[in-house]
C-alpha cells in the first residue's frame, strides 16, 4: 500500500503554533521545582551519518508536519540532533541535569564531544547529570536509532507500511527536552500514601525539613522526621470524575524545595447476586469508555500543545465519557494530570512488542479460537525482557495519578507471554489497580477482569451462572467494541480509504447508528449479564480509520452532546437499577455474607 497524502491536516493548535518555544510547560507535575530551561524548538537535523544538514522542530518526530520535516525516515533510521545553548544567568546551582520525555527508540547523548550516557526505550523518560561537562557555550548531540523492524522494544500500533489499523510510524525525540538545576543535596522524589487515618508523605532526599498541605479546611504544616511526615483526618475528600479533588502539598528540605499533589480514592470489587461489579469509592460504577489512540493529524504523537489534551478529554466529558482507555500507548505526565484535573478515568494499555501475526493474533480469534496456553509463545528471551521493563516502568511513574485506574497487559495476543506470570509482576509491583491481563483473548491465565472485544456481531452477555464463592465469576469489562466510521470530506487523511467496522454516509445515520448499539446491546448487558464498563471505539478517527468521535484534525464532532450525555445517564442507571435487583434476589437466597464480598485490590 503506498502512503500516498493529500494536502496536511492542521488541528487548531497545529495551525496556531509558534516556531519558538513549542511544548514550553513545566513537563513533571508530581514533583514540580522552579528550576526548568527548555531546548525544545529549532534543532540543527540530519536523517543519516551522510545526509544534508536539515531543521527539525523539537519535540515533533520528523515524521509529522510539525517537525517541518514531514516525511518517512525508511526502515532503519539513523537520526542526528544537534542544539547549541548557554545556560541563563543564575540557573546553575549546584548539579544540572539533562531530561528527555522520550526517545523513540534507543537514544545515545553527547555533551560538548563527550558522551554523557545512552537509553533505549521508546516511551520512557530518562535523564543525565552533565553538570561535569558543561562549558559556558555548549552542543548537544543525540544520536537515535530507531529499531522498529527487529520488534524487540515496545512499538505500540506503529507500521512501515501504514494503512488501515496501523499508523506511520515515529522515530527521534517526540518528547521535551529540557534543563533542571538542583543543590547536591536535593529531593529525588516525593510518594504519598492514604489510609483511612491520614496521608503519610515520604521524601527520598533530604530527611529533615516541612511539609505544607492544602485541604478543604485548609492549609497544615507537618515536620519531616526521618523523611516522612503524616497528617491526620476524619473524612477524606474523595476524587471522582464529578468531583476531581486533589490534594497540593509542598516540601522544603534543606534548600530545595518542590510542589507535587495526590488525591484518595477507593477501587474494589463488591458481589451483587451473582455478578461482580467494579466500585470505585464504594459504589457501583459504569466506567462508560472511549478508545484514545493518542494520534494527532499534525504531530503524530506529539500533538501540537498540551491544551490538545486537555481539549479531548473535556470533549469526550462533554459526550458524557468518564473514562479513557489510552490504548497501546504512554503519553506525557502532563496528560495524565490533565486527566486527573479534569476527572477522567483512564484505563492504560501497556505497550506491545514482539511479531504480529494476522492469522494467529486476528483472524482466528475472530472465528472463535480465543484461548490459548501462552507460556511458550514469544519466547525470545530480548523481547519479553524489553516488555518486562517497560511495563515496569509504566507502573513507576503513573503510580502517582489517581486517574489510572486499571492496566491492559496484553492487548489481543500482540507479544503475549506467560500471561500469569506478568499479572503477577505488575500486581506485585502496583497492587492498588485492577488489571485487565488479555484484553480481547487468550485469556486463560490470573486477571482481575473478564475482557471482551466484540465488533462483528452482536453484544449478548449471558447471566453469569449461581457458583460457589471460590469460583465467583469476574467482573466483565467490554474493552473494544463500536468502531463505526463516517468519513467527513476536508476532514479525512485519505479521500477514497475510509476503515471502520460499520460504514455511515452522514453524521445523522451515525448518531443513530450509536445510540441503538448502546440501547440493544450494552443496556441489556449491563442489567443481565454483570458488564461494568463499555469501551467504544473511538475517540478521533487515526489516518484510514474514519471511526472516531471526533474528526482527525479535532475540528467537528460528528455526534450530538446531548444525546450522548443521555446515553451516559442510561448507563448508570441500569447499572444501580441491576443492583437493586441483584441485592432483592441475593436475599432470597443464602447467607447474606455469601452473597456480598468486597475486597481491596491487591488482596487475593
Amino acid at each position: 500500500m503506498k502512503n500516498v497524502r493529500t494536502k496536511p491536516l492542521l488541528t487548531p493548535e497545529g495551525e496556531q503554533l509558534r516556531e519558538e518555544d513549542p511544548w514550553a510547560v513545566y513537563p513533571r507535575p508530581l514533583l514540580e521545582r522552579d528550576s526548568f530551561f527548555c531546548l525544545n524548538g529549532m534543532w540543527s537535523f540530519c536523517a543519516g551519518p551522510e545526509a544534508p544538514e536539515e531543521r527539525i522542530r523539537v519535540p515533533y518526530p520528523p515524521e509529522s508536519v510539525l517537525s517541518g520535516i514531514g516525511r518517512s525516515m525508511g526502515a532503519h533510521p539513523h537520526l542526528i540532533y544537534r542544539r547549541r545553548f548557554s545556560l541563563p544567568e543564575g540557573f546553575r546551582r549546584d548539579l544540572v541535569f539533562l531530561h528527555f520525555g522520550a526517545v523513540d527508540q534507543v537514544a545515545e547523548v553527547f555533551l560538548n564531544g563527550v558522551r554523557v550516557g545512552s537509553h533505549a526505550g521508546g516511551y520512557e523518560p530518562f535523564s543525565f547529570d552533565i553538570s561535569e561537562y558543561l562549558q559556558p557555550e555548549n552542543l548537544l548531540e543525540v544520536c537515535v536509532r530507531d529499531a522498529l523492524s527487529d520488534g524487540v522494544y515496545p512499538y505500540g500500533k506503529q507500521r512501515e507500511r501504514r494503512g488501515g489499523m496501523w499508523y506511520t510510524p515515529i522515530s527521534g525525540i517526540w518528547q521535551t527536552v529540557w534543563l533542571e538545576s538542583v543543590c547536591r543535596s536535593y529531593i529525588r522524589a516525593v510518594h504519598a500514601v492514604y489510609s483511612e487515618k491520614g496521608v503519610e508523605i515520604s521524601v527520598e532526599g533530604p530527611k529533615d525539613g516541612t511539609v505544607s498541605l492544602i485541604a478543604p479546611d485548609g492549609q497544615h504544616t507537618c515536620a519531616l522526621h526521618g523523611g516522612h511526615a503524616f497528617f491526620a483526618w476524619s473524612a477524606p475528600r474523595l476524587w471522582s470524575p464529578s468531583d476531581p479533588y486533589l490534594y497540593r502539598y509542598t516540601v522544603q528540605a534543606g534548600e530545595d524545595h518542590v510542589a507535587s499533589y495526590f488525591a484518595v480514592r477507593h477501587l474494589t470489587v463488591e458481589r451483587q447476586g451473582e455478578v461482580a461489579r467494579l466500585c470505585l469509592n464504594g459504589t457501583p460504577f459504569f466506567f462508560h469508555a472511549v478508545l484514545d489512540q493518542g494520534y494527532y493529524s499534525d504531530g503524530l504523537y506529539t500533538p501540537a500543545s498540551p491544551v490538545c489534551y486537555e481539549k479531548d478529554i473535556c470533549a469526550m466529558k462533554a459526550l458524557g465519557f468518564n473514562t479513557l482507555r489510552k490504548h497501546i500507548k504512554v503519553e506525557p505526565a502532563l496528560f495524565y494530570y490533565a486527566c486527573d484535573r479534569l476527572g477522567m478515568i483512564v484505563f492504560q494499555d501497556m505497550v506491545n512488542n514482539g511479531r504480529y501475526s494476522f492469522w494467529r493474533d486476528t483472524l482466528l480469534p475472530t472465528l472463535g479460537l480465543r484461548h490459548r496456553k501462552d507460556r511458550r509463545m514469544h519466547r525470545d528471551p530480548a523481547t519479553r525482557a524489553a516488555f518486562c521493563a517497560a511495563m515496569d516502568a509504566t507502573a513507576d511513574r503513573l503510580r502517582g495519578h489517581p486517574s489510572v485506574c486499571l492496566y491492559t497487559i496484553f492487548n489481543e495476543g500482540w507479544g503475549q507471554f506467560d500471561s500469569t506470570a506478568c499479572y503477577r509482576r505488575l500486581k506485585s509491583a502496583d497492587p492498588t489497580r485492577w488489571i485487565d491481563t488479555a484484553s480481547g483473548w487468550f485469556a486463560g491465565g490470573e486477571s482481575d477482569v473478564e475482557s471482551l472485544h466484540v465488533y462483528f456481531r452482536a453484544v449478548r452477555l449471558r447471566p453469569p451462572r449461581p457458583q460457589a464463592r471460590k469460583h465467583f465469576p469476574l467482573p466483565r469489562i467490554l474493552s473494544e467494541f463500536g468502531g463505526y466510521s463516517c468519513a467527513l470530506p476536508g476532514h479525512v487523511f485519505r479521500p477514497g480509504k475510509s476503515y471502520g467496522y460499520r460504514q455511515y454516509k452522514s453524521t445523522e445515520a451515525l448518531e443513530d447508528g450509536i445510540c441503538s448499539l448502546y440501547r440493544d446491546q450494552i443496556l441489556p448487558a449491563i442489567r443481565r449479564g454483570g458488564l461494568c464498563a463499555a469501551v467504544y471505539t473511538q475517540l478521533s478517527d487515526v489516518e484510514d480509520e474514519t471511526n472516531g468521535l471526533l474528526t482527525y484534525d479535532r475540528r467537528v464532532c460528528k455526534v450530538d452532546a446531548g444525546r450522548m450525555r443521555a446515553l451516559a445517564t442510561a448507563l448508570q442507571s441500569a447499572l444501580e437499577e441491576s443492583g437493586t435487583c441483584n441485592r432483592q434476589n441475593a436475599a432470597e437466597q443464602k447467607d447474606p455474607a455469601e452473597n456480598l464480598r468486597e475486597r481491596e485490590i491487591g488482596q487475593r
